[in-house]
């Protein structure tokens, strides 16, 4: 039984209004990846990169013990760059530049060893590479988590709308949500996407915590409030790892482990955002993981008097 992520390994340059960096490691698997591991092995990654990229990088994810069969290294080649400048809020940005390289033409191969795959994270790439990969899975995993983002609504709807009929699981933001169902209150957004596939449904607010839907069951899940927010790239992407790694840890897919598995994710994005790139998510321990959650279940615990 294993846990496969398949999603972007790249670099990024990020400017946010604590600073700036030059190129550095991000991409939706590596931060996935990174995340997941704190709370399940073996974390086995599909994605590609190019001759650039260099093993002092690929040793960030390796020596997580993340398992790199299924990462191809083009030669010659360069990996994906992103660069992007956040605003004062930190919750919008602008994108400055945009390099696909190797991810223009990426086709997911599926190690042997892979095949044994129960939990599926499919992180945020093409949708025609996302089908592509359940294609090729020789049996269908006991759960698909899908995250995706408004770019393929507008650019590649139809491939969507095919991946979400064969996931368990979708995450999304606010704004992509009511994009997706053309609905703006959040309610009846997530009654309109549950018909479209996925069984269940989780809507990333940012600093206003997250919403899970799904079983005729809702459940709010709180933001831990930070004093400073240095760099949110990656916190969506180590939220579902985090989800997705608690899930695969319990082994069991109901409603109540699908609100822990949000606290988690929750909180393993919350570490992600006090440094730049990947940096906090390669110093964490068990100890730090375990009071983070207990913040997170304090904030929402309470006794009323009536």
């Amino acid at each position: 039984m294993s846990l496969v992520i398949i999603g972007t390994i790249a670099y990024d340059a990020i400017e946010t209004p604590f600073g700036k960096t030059d190129k550095i490691v991000g991409g939706a698997a590596t931060f996935a990846g990174l995340a997941a591991t704190y709370l399940y092995r073996p974390v086995k990654l599909i994605g590609v990169v190019g001759g650039d990229f260099g093993d002092e990088n690929l040793n960030i994810l390796k020596s997580r013990g993340i398992d790199m069969e299924g990462v191809q290294v083009k030669e010659g080649q360069k990996s994906f760059f992103w660069s992007g400048r956040y605003h004062n809020d930190m919750n919008s940005r602008d994108t400055l530049v945009t390099e696909l390289n190797v991810l223009a033409d990426f086709d997911p191969v599926i190690p042997a060893t892979y095949q044994d795959c129960e939990y599926l994270l499919l992180g945020n790439l093409t949708p025609q590479v996302q089908l592509t990969t359940l294609a090729r899975l020789q049996h269908k995993p006991k759960l698909v988590v899908l995250d995706t983002m408004n770019f393929w609504m507008d650019t590649a709807l139809d491939d969507l709308q095919k991946v979400l009929r064969q996931v368990d699981v979708l995450a999304i933001n606010d704004a992509e949500a009511r994009q997706l169902a053309g609905e703006y209150t959040l309610v009846k957004a997530a009654e309109k996407i549950l018909t479209m596939g996925p069984r269940y449904l989780i809507i990333k607010k940012g600093e206003h915590g997250a919403l899970l839907f799904g079983d005729g069951q809702v459940f709010s899940a709180p933001a831990l409030p930070l004093a400073d927010v240095f760099d949110p790239t990656g916190a969506g992407d180590s939220f579902a790892g985090g989800f997705i790694g608690y899930l695969a840890n319990v082994g069991t897919i109901t409603f109540h482990n699908m609100k822990n598995a949000v606290i988690f994710g929750s909180a393993l994005a919350s570490f992600c955002v006090e440094k730049f790139g990947t940096e906090r998510l390669q110093e964490l321990d068990q100890t730090q993981i375990r009071q983070r959650i207990a913040q997170f279940t304090a904030l929402s615990q309470f006794e009323i008097g009536y």
